[in-house]
């Protein structure tokens, strides 16, 4: 009898240590899923630009995914006043595995009054390398590209960060670092329309120059406002026209 109470024992012993195992492969499963932080949804949203309160053009930022693993994001504004006028185009190829976004392409070119600039930018992950067409290549150590913050704020916002930074090649080919701060809620009267937006701060190495950004949670935590300061005055601000999840 004592034996057979030992081959119980064992019996049991055994099966709940396999129920553990199973309960705790599921916990650590499930743990490391809410870990992995996603991207927003593939969108395209249509802002309009101004300057002291006066409409001076548009601009477009688009999330698309090109195929399992790859994404293309796309920024472009076109705005005027009086003879002066300024196009840009930003487009970032990226790959996004395992809750990480690693920049593979940046092109920018900028066209209108004063000297044209454009940048090329390659993110070679074998020789930890940022190749530049015309300039000299430069040693990457795993910073973004000049807009992919764009959208990794909404990830981070959508987990309650309150405080994170930025190392990133801004679109001259030079390394830099953008401090977000966020600041407080507010409901924004846009073309779009009324929207409670989260407001942050972009603290960047120049105070010059200071930055605020909105996003919206209902929206995707996709952008809704950006406004730029320089010397206190004001350079620009776009405020979101339509937003639309592709």
């Amino acid at each position: 009898m004592d034996k057979n109470y030992r081959s119980v024992d064992m019996r049991a012993t055994k099966l709940l240590k396999g129920i553990s195992v199973v309960l705790l492969a599921l916990f650590c499963s499930v743990s490391f899923a809410k870990d992995v932080i996603e991207l927003p949804s593939p969108f395209v949203a249509h802002y309009e630009a101004y300057r002291h309160a006066r409409n001076i053009g548009s601009a477009e930022l688009s999330l698309k995914q090109t195929s399992a693993d790859l994404y293309e994001l796309k920024y472009s504004s076109k705005v005027s006043r009086f003879f002066l006028s300024d196009k840009r185009y930003e487009t970032t190829t990226f790959s996004f595995i395992n809750g990480k976004i690693t920049p593979i392409t940046y092109n920018f070119k900028r066209r209108g009054t004063g000297p044209n600039k454009s940048l090329n930018a390659k993110f070679d992950a074998n020789t930890e390398t940022i190749i530049l067409q015309e300039q000299d290549n430069i040693k990457w150590d795993g910073e973004f590209d000049n807009q992919l913050f764009r959208i990794d704020i909404s990830r981070q916002l959508a987990q309650e960060k309150t405080h994170f930074e930025y190392k990133f090649l801004n679109y001259r080919g030079q390394k830099r670092i953008y401090k977000i701060e966020v600041l407080e809620k507010e409901i924004l009267t846009l073309p779009y329309g009324n929207v409670e937006a989260i407001k942050v701060t972009v603290n960047r190495d120049s105070s010059r120059r200071q930055t605020y950004a909105w996003f919206a949670p209902t929206l995707d935590y996709v952008l809704v406002r950006l406004q730029q300061f320089k010397d206190d005055e004001e350079q620009g601000d776009i405020r979101l026209k339509t937003y639309q999840k592709n």
